[in-house]
């Protein structure tokens, strides 16, 4: 039975169903069971409460607890640990009520007995201990018993294990808790009083688990008054480890970066823990730079989750820290943060307004000045976010921020990713009728210069389809048409990406003809003839014709154009 259960979930749950608790239970109570046999019950019962809540549940059912207290009166060491290592099982789970240890009086003077016998006893029982001390009632009981003066030597204890239960055990203990507290503090263990050995379990050296654990004992002495908050060994102790708890916050925030960078529902729990948001946010104005940065990684990361963008990222007016970080920060932390605002700057994200009004623009048009590439990405990208369905204003302010200029020099960027998301820049910009009107009236001339350049150099098939879709958009225009009509260069251009090999880009091409030719609007008669004189209808009859159903829908579309 023992080696069909281990680590089998289905095995255990059947044993269960067939019986063999109870059956288990009976032989473990038997005056003429040997040790062996009991001790063997005892390893199942333990094996079987490792399983799911409803295995515990099932053993509860059984009482199986006053069964493993009775076999704690044993002699044999052997079946005692077993029983125990079965009673930690059961304690420690959330569905075993703590009441349940101090039914009987009696207990807990024999667990407190059992904790000289062996390194096992020593670490389960301070096990059970911990995770049943819920409250000054419990920790009453625990006290009056004499659990600190038989667990303090335990801190010295060569098993790492038994060190830290007994650790967790003081720091249950002492939880707003002055009497146990102010016994505490005059505890010797070896000579050495307990705070100092807390003190001590606090250094780097020592496992994070324990550092935090004893971190904690000696705040709630500090909170019941025990230690003077100025005692000398903790202020030099805290003042070391201010560089460690640093290095402990970037790693929390790392990891929470991590966890939540793919993940909607661990994004969710992280910014549903309690105060999680208020610590990551105040990590933005850390002294420390790595935590910053790491403050900054972690809301990157949960910025990618649309709900949370319109519900805590607003609740805790993320945007506010992130602007100041964005005023004056080392590359390394503008170029995660800027990439967190191009998330906060989406058409549905709620902080879009607020950091419109805090001067977002001149400091996004300042970043796509940079050295470096990723801030140039990063600014324009936020930028081409702010304009999408933008209102007029805020796209003439764009414009005038960044300069004609500045946004030519974007347009022969080495870096495709800054050329790419400048294209999306503009083709958000030249986006509804009076829009396009309105920008082409101003800045037709260098716009449509920017696009002949690009259709004629060495780009790949994303860039052009990009560039034609401005035309497109351009083409929509009412005013705006005339740019293209008027261009016999770039009606060239269009009918030749028209025959093009690649699908994409007689698509785009195709935009731009159908909005060029479209029946209802002025002047579009004259508009037709030109380029049918241009041999544009005899493509769209050959595309007509193109295996690409898409291709072939949009030509017999503008073919119907010259037919009504």
């Amino acid at each position: 039975m023992k080696n069909a259960v281990i680590g089998n979930n289905k095995q255990k749950a059947n044993l269960i169903v067939l019986g063999a608790v109870p059956r288990l239970l009976y032989l473990l109570q038997q005056e003429t069971s040997t040790t062996e046999l009991k001790t063997e019950c005892a390893v199942v019962l333990g094996s079987l409460a490792m399983g799911t809540e409803n295995n515990v549940k099932s053993l509860l059912d059984c009482h199986i607890i006053p069964a493993l207290l009775q076999g704690l009166l044993s002699p044999d060491l052997k079946f005692i640990e077993a029983c125990l290592r079965c009673l930690r099982t059961i304690f420690t789970s959330p569905v075993t009520p703590e009441e349940l240890l101090y039914t009987d009086a009696t207990v807990i003077p024999h667990l407190m007995a059992l904790l000289s016998r062996s390194r096992y006893t020593q670490e389960y029982i301070c096990q059970i201990f911990s995770h049943c001390c819920k409250g000054p009632d419990h920790q009453t009981i625990l006290f009056n018993h004499g659990a600190v003066q038989n667990i303090a030597h335990l801190l010295t204890s060569l098993s790492y294990k038994v060190r830290m239960q007994a650790l967790k055990c003081f720091s249950v203990l002492a939880f707003e808790n002055p009497q146990v507290s102010m016994t505490l503090v005059n505890v010797l263990v070896d000579g050495e009083l307990l705070p100092q050995i807390f003190v001590k379990m606090l250094q780097r050296d020592k496992p994070i688990e324990m550092q935090l654990t004893s971190a904690k004992c000696l705040t709630y002495m500090c909170r019941a008054g025990a230690i003077r908050t100025d005692d000398n060994c903790i202020v030099l102790k805290l003042d070391h480890d201010l560089k460690h708890a640093h290095e402990l916050r970037q790693a929390a925030f790392k990891l929470y970066a991590s966890l939540g960078a793919n993940d909607e529902d661990i994004r969710k729990k992280i910014i549903e823990t309690e105060n999680m948001m208020d610590r990551i946010v105040t990590g933005l104005s850390e002294s420390s730079v790595k935590v910053r940065l790491a403050a900054v990684r972690c809301l990157h990361s949960l910025s990618r989750s649309v709900q949370q963008l319109r519900t805590s990222f607003q609740d805790h007016a993320v945007w506010k820290p992130l602007m100041k970080v964005l005023q004056n920060a080392p590359d390394e932390i503008l170029v995660v943060a800027s990439s967190m605002l191009c998330n906060l700057l989406l058409e549905f994200s709620p902080s879009k307004e607020p950091i419109l009004e805090s001067g977002a623009v001149e400091l996004l048009c300042g970043l796509t000045q940079s050295e470096n590439p990723a801030l140039r990405v990063n600014g324009i990208w936020a930028l081409m976010n702010m304009a999408f369905q933008a209102e007029q204003k805020i796209k003439a302010d764009i414009l005038r921020s960044l300069s004609t200029e500045q946004l030519f020099r974007l347009l022969s960027d080495s870096d495709l990713n800054v050329l790419m998301k400048t294209l999306g820049l503009l083709r958000n910009l030249l986006s509804t009728r009076p829009h396009i009107d309105k920008i082409m009236s101003t800045h037709g001339k260098q716009i449509m210069q920017a696009v002949t350049l690009i259709l004629e150099g060495e780009h790949n098939i994303e860039v052009k389809e990009q560039t034609l879709c401005i035309l497109a958009n351009i083409a929509d225009g009412t005013t705006a048409k005339d740019l293209i009509m008027t261009n016999d260069d770039i009606l060239q251009k269009i009918k030749y990406y028209m025959g093009h090999s690649h699908v994409k880009l007689q698509l785009a091409a195709m935009f731009c003809i159908s909005n060029l030719i479209w029946n209802e609007e002025e002047g579009s008669q004259e508009r037709q003839d030109k380029l049918r004189d241009m041999g544009i209808v005899d493509i769209l009859h050959k595309l007509s014709q193109s295996p690409d159903s898409n291709l072939c829908d949009k030509a017999k579309t503008a073919l119907q154009q010259y037919l009504a």
